[in-house]
């Protein structure tokens, strides 16, 4: 079976969706889903992603997820808790926020293991200044200030980036050991 067939009935079982019920809330043919679920169609149309998408209440790109990496977004949200709790305590922080983003957060962790409430609060609020950041980034590259923008980008590239030292010649290096 295919990650993408794997995917639909993953879905279907998340939401306990019968196939009859998607086929129905879909708009597809029977025999159209019947075909991506036994693996003989891995390559739909688009308005059939876009319809079964529909069907399942989900984002088209949430139908060819890599099975194991939703093993580790899971293993990253259980072993996080807390990040729930401030998901909940503080739901403006979370504003446009993408699937990504949300993984990103359940996957860091603080000193000692998985991250307290103050830490998650401090992931939460250091991924939305980046995040504005940035915006303003993009917006200046858009603007007549992109030179400007991209000499100071690279002086203080220069300043962080630890060039390593030039390697001496194989030869140098054979008269040395002898």
């Amino acid at each position: 079976m295919t990650d993408f067939a794997h995917n639909v009935r993953r879905l279907l079982a998340r939401q306990g969706l019968s196939v009859a019920e998607l086929i129905d809330r879909a708009g597809l043919d029977e025999r159209t889903v019947k075909n991506i679920l036994n693996g003989t169609n891995s390559k739909p149309h688009a308005r059939t992603l876009h319809q079964l998408a529909l069907g399942l209440d989900v984002q088209a790109d949430e139908l060819f997820q890599n099975p194991a990496l939703l093993a580790r977004r899971s293993f990253d949200r259980e072993s996080n808790p807390l990040v729930d709790e401030v998901i909940e305590a503080r739901p403006e922080l979370f504003d446009h926020w993408t699937a990504a983003d949300f993984d990103e957060l359940s996957s860091r962790f603080g000193a000692g293991g998985a991250l307290t409430f103050d830490g998650a609060l401090s992931a939460v609020e250091q991924m939305n200044a980046r995040r504005e950041l940035m915006r303003k980034v993009a917006l200046v590259m858009e603007s007549d200030q992109r030179d400007v923008l991209r000499g100071i980008v690279d002086v203080l590239y220069r300043q962080v980036v630890i060039e390593p030292p030039p390697r001496a010649p194989a030869s140098a290096l054979l008269r040395s050991a002898s």
